[in-house]
Formats: structure tokens, C-alpha cells, sequence
């Protein structure tokens, strides 16, 4: 199978499946956003918001 023909998200039955490079971006983008609200929660917090 052609990489750019596969789906990156696949659901059959009651399961998803993603595929690997998928599944690695999607927990990238996910600790980034953690990472940035961790940051602006520190800041309010030293700031006395």
C-alpha cells in the first residue's frame, strides 16, 4: 500500500486506529499545549492574578 493512499485515521467497529506518525504528532502537539498552558498558569500565579 501507497504511504500518501493510507488513511491516517482508520475506525472500524467500535475502534480507531492511527497510524504511527499520526498518533507521534498528535501526543507532540498535545505536550506542547500542556507545556504552554503549564507556563501561562506559573506566570499568572507569580504575576498575582
Amino acid at each position: 500500500m501507497n504511504k500518501e493512499s493510507r488513511k491516517q485515521i482508520v475506525h472500524k467497529g467500535s475502534v480507531t486506529y492511527f497510524t504511527k506518525h499520526f498518533e507521534r504528532t498528535l501526543f507532540f502537539i498535545m505536550t506542547l499545549l500542556m507545556l504552554g498552558w503549564g507556563l501561562w498558569e506559573k506566570v499568572q500565579a507569580y504575576l498575582g492574578q
